[in-house]
């Protein structure tokens, strides 16, 4: 019994000893490998910090700048993003790993990841096309991949909306780039377009002049350049007056509305019809 004991517990005996010979051994290089990861995950977290205190002095100064809004959100995302991988790949460098060699598998692993999302990189490279032409800043109203609302802000890889509605709509900077953009805010003014229609029975001078009554009671539009009011068509059921006014770009939606409700309220007193659509039937009387 004593005997298969100590057979047991030979080998027990033996890799406790082999295991304290080889610590006792690599105990200097242990201690460096723990030192190294310590000091890396030391790197990581200040280089962290200074990151983001450097990209925020950057947003700061643009700031001061009278930079966009949009504009320094984009170059403080890109900025906060490469010194983070510098920051990284110093850590890695602490570590023992061969910084030459991280850098090129970072290369080649961007290729590759480059060449698996090239959306994401389509939309970087569209984020750098806005920025740098700028068609339209923080704030701005615009329309641009098939949705309208004010400029938030403007990303590394997309650009983010709000609707009139109070919605968040984030689109693609690819999207932005590729179709048409309209800026509804650029120009200090815009022109109302305006479809009146009143009866084929209606004095057309004396409706044109009620209409540009109305219009130059309000101080909010301008005189120059002057409003356009005239006939546009002769429809099917009504004749059709085109209402041009201008107005500074802030006041466009209040007169919009406003000089719908004063018109039809002045024509309406004046007695000029606003007809519904209609339609004249003929009936003939068939002889046998």
């Amino acid at each position: 019994m004593s005997g298969e004991s100590v057979g047991i517990e030979t080998p027990l005996v033996d890799g406790l000893s082999h295991a304290e010979t080889w610590l006792t051994n690599n105990s200097d290089l242990l201690i460096q490998y723990g030192v190294n990861i310590f000091s890396a995950l030391v790197i990581l977290f200040i280089g962290n910090i200074i990151v983001k205190m450097i990209a925020n002095s950057v947003a700061k100064v643009l700031d001061k700048k009278s930079m966009d809004k949009a504009v320094v959100e984009f170059i403080h995302g890109l900025v906060r993003y490469v010194l983070f991988v510098i920051v990284l790949i110093a850590a890695l460098g602490r570590m023992g790993v061969e910084t030459a060699s991280v850098v090129a598998v970072i290369g080649a692993a961007g290729l590759a990841i480059g060449l698996a999302l090239q959306g994401s990189l389509s939309n970087f490279a569209a984020g750098v096309l806005i920025v740098g032409f700028r068609p339209f800043k923080s704030g701005d109203y615009v329309e641009v991949g098939g949705v309208a609302g004010s400029v938030e802000a403007i990303q590394i890889f997309q650009t983010v909306l709000k609707t009139p509605d109070n919605k968040m709509v984030v689109v693609p900077n690819a999207g932005v780039i590729g179709g048409p953009i309209t800026n509804y805010s650029r120009h200090e003014t815009r022109r109302v377009d305006l479809v009146i229609g009143v009866s084929y029975k209606a004095d057309l001078k004396q409706t044109k002049q009620v209409i540009r009554d109305v219009l130059e009671k309000d101080p909010r539009i301008l005189k120059d350049p002057d409003m356009t009011v005239g006939v546009l068509a002769l429809a099917d059921s009504s004749v059709n007056f085109v209402v041009r006014p201008w107005v500074k770009t802030a006041d466009y939606w209040g007169v919009y509305f406003d000089s719908m409700q004063c018109i039809k309220e002045a024509l309406d007193e004046a007695g000029i019809e606003i007809p519904f659509p209609q339609m004249d039937v003929h009936l003939n009387k068939v002889e046998d």
